[in-house]
C-alpha cells in the first residue's frame, strides 16, 4: 500500500483550523500529527512513498456534493454529463464524493430503477458515489421498496411537489411516504414548489406571448416556493419524519425552515451556488435566448428583492445545512434551444459540479462565511446528513483519504477553455474570477488531480452504501 505524507499545511475542519501533518496509509488516513511529530520512531517524510508539501495551503476534506443528476432523462432529452464526464469534472473541482438520484416513474418498481442507475454508474466514476431514490409513484409497492432500498445503502428518498404528470406527489402521497421514511429512520427530501399553481401561471404566461426565458422565473414566484416549503414542514411535523428541502432559492422559504428549526423540528435546508451568485434580472433576463443557460427549478431569484444576501446569512446561521449543486447540465445547442419560443420546453438545469468548492471559497474571500463554514457546508455536513460520516467529510484517523490541497493565494478563472471540464458547450459562471485554486486532489489516498493534470480514471470511484442520516438538531 502507498504511504503518503502531507506536511506544512493548515488542516481545516468544520470546527477549527490548525497547522498539522497528515499521514495516509493506503486508502485511509492513518494519523493527523503536529508538525515534527514522529510515528513509530521514524521520520515520516523519509519513509513515505509520496510526500506532498502543503506549506501555505489548506488541507481540507474532499468535497461532498449531495445533489447531482448525471445522465438524467428530463424534458425529452438527457443531462449532458455522464457519470464518467461528470465525476471527472467534480474531481477537477475538489469534490470527491457525489450522491446522485435514481428515478422511479409511474409504473416502475423502485428496485428496478436503482438497478438501472447502478448500471449507468458502475465502472464509470472517477470518484466515490451514492444514490438517493426519487419516488415518483407513491403506492403500496413502492413504500415496501423503500425498506429494501435502506437495506442496500440507499437511505434517503426524494419527492416532488412540482412537475404534475412527471414526478408530482399529492399531499396524501407525501404524508404516506413521510410516515414510511420516519418508520425506517430514513431522510425525506423535498422539491418544494406548488406545481399545480405553477402550471397555471406558465400556461397564462405563454398565452400572453411572454415566452422568453425570463418568464420561467416570473411564472415560479417565491410565494409558491414558500407555500410549498411551509406545507412540507407541516406534513413532516404531523408524521415526525425528518425533512431536507432541496435547492432552496427564496429567502421566504428559508425563513420557514429557520422557524421550524427554531422550534426543534428536524428540518434542513439546502441551497446552491447559482442562488447565491446569479439572479433573475442579470441571467434569466439576458438578451434574446441567452437566459436559457440559467433556466433551472427552483428558479433564480431577484437580486433587487435581496434573496442572495439573505441566503448567505442563512448559511452563517446554520439554517442552510448543505450547499450542493443540483448539477443537471444541458447544452445550449440541441437541448436548451428546444425551448426557443416557449420557455416551458427548455430543459431545467444548470451545470456546476466542478465549481462549487471554488465558488463557496470566494464567499470566504469576500467575508461572507468563515473558512470553517466553507468546509462544514461543502464537506462535513453533507457527509453527516447522508450517512457517510466519519468515513467522508473529515480529516481524521480512520476516514477515507479524500483530501484536497487548496491554495488561497492561487487564482481560478472559470469558463470554457479555462477550468471547464464538464460536458457542456457553455459555462453558467463564464468569466467568474476566484481568489483560490484547487492544487491537488486525493481520492481514497490516490492522487487524481495535481498541478493542472488529471491523473484519475473511470472506475476508480466506488458505490457508497450509506448509513441512516446523522441528523444535526
Amino acid at each position: 500500500m502507498t504511504r503518503t505524507f502531507i506536511h506544512g499545511g493548515t488542516v481545516v475542519s468544520a470546527t477549527g483550523s490548525q497547522l498539522l501533518d497528515v499521514l495516509i496509509d493506503g486508502e485511509t488516513i492513518a494519523a493527523v500529527l503536529r508538525p515534527g511529530t514522529t510515528a513509530l520512531g521514524s521520520d515520516l517524510a523519509a519513509t513515505a512513498d509520496v510526500v506532498i508539501d502543503a506549506t501555505g495551503r489548506y488541507v481540507i476534506p474532499g468535497g461532498v456534493d449531495p445533489h447531482t443528476h448525471m445522465q438524467m432523462p428530463f424534458g425529452g432529452t438527457e443531462a449532458s454529463d455522464t457519470f464518467e464526464t461528470g465525476t471527472r469534472a467534480a474531481a477537477w473541482g475538489g469534490t470527491t464524493t457525489i450522491v446522485d438520484f435514481a428515478i422511479q416513474k409511474p409504473g416502475e418498481r423502485v428496485q428496478d430503477t436503482q438497478a438501472l442507475w447502478h448500471a449507468k454508474a458502475q465502472g464509470k466514476c472517477a470518484i466515490d458515489y451514492g444514490f438517493h431514490q426519487i419516488v415518483g409513484d407513491v403506492n403500496d409497492e413502492s413504500l415496501k421498496g423503500m425498506a429494501e432500498s435502506v437495506s442496500e445503502g440507499v437511505t434517503s428518498f426524494k419527492l416532488f411537489m412540482a412537475y404534475p404528470g412527471v414526478f408530482y406527489s399529492d399531499d396524501g402521497q407525501i404524508l404516506r411516504a413521510m410516515q414510511r421514511a420516519g418508520d425506517l429512520g430514513a431522510l425525506l427530501m423535498m422539491h418544494a414548489e406548488n406545481g399545480i399553481a405553477i402550471d397555471v401561471l406558465v400556461e397564462q404566461s405563454i398565452a400572453r406571448g411572454d415566452t422568453a426565458p425570463y418568464f420561467h422565473g416570473t411564472s415560479r414566484p417565491w410565494q409558491l416556493e414558500e407555500e410549498a416549503t411551509h406545507r412540507a414542514i407541516m406534513l413532516a411535523q404531523v408524521t415526525g419524519a425528518p425533512l431536507y428541502v432541496v435547492h432552496v432559492s427564496a429567502k421566504q422559504a428559508l425563513e420557514q425552515i429557520a422557524t421550524a428549526r427554531g422550534r426543534g423540528q428536524n428540518v434542513f435546508g439546502e441551497t446552491c451556488p447559482q442562488y447565491l451568485y446569479l439572479s433573475l434580472e442579470e441571467q434569466l433576463g439576458a438578451p434574446g435566448f441567452e437566459g436559457a443557460k440559467w433556466v433551472c427549478s427552483t428558479p433564480l431569484r431577484s437580486r433587487e428583492e435581496g434573496h442572495q444576501d439573505e441566503l448567505w446569512r442563512y448559511i452563517r446561521t446554520g439554517d442552510v445545512t448543505s450547499v450542493a449543486t443540483d448539477h443537471c447540465p444541458f447544452c445550449m445547442k440541441g437541448q436548451k434551444d428546444m425551448g426557443v419560443g416557449d420557455f416551458s420546453k427548455i430543459p431545467n438545469g444548470i451545470g456546476g459540479v466542478e465549481h462549487r468548492m471554488d465558488l463557496m471559497f470566494q464567499g470566504v474571500v469576500d467575508g461572507r462565511i468563515s473558512l470553517e463554514k466553507w468546509v462544514e457546508v461543502c464537506c462535513t455536513a453533507p457527509a453527516r446528513m447522508f450517512g457517510m460520516y466519519p468515513r467522508k467529510g473529515v480529516i481524521s484517523p480512520g476516514a477515507d483519504a479524500d483530501v484536497v490541497i487548496y491554495d488561497p493565494r492561487g487564482h481560478t478563472s472559470i469558463g470554457l477553455g479555462k477550468t471547464h471540464h464538464m460536458n457542456m458547450d457553455y459555462s453558467a459562471y463564464e468569466g467568474f474570477e476566484i481568489g483560490g485554486h484547487v492544487d491537488t486532489v486525493l481520492s481514497r489516498g490516490r492522487v487524481i488531480v495535481n498541478d493542472g493534470q488529471y491523473l484519475g480514471n473511470a472506475g476508480h470511484g466506488r458505490f457508497i452504501r450509506r448509513a441512516l442520516s446523522q441528523n444535526l438538531i
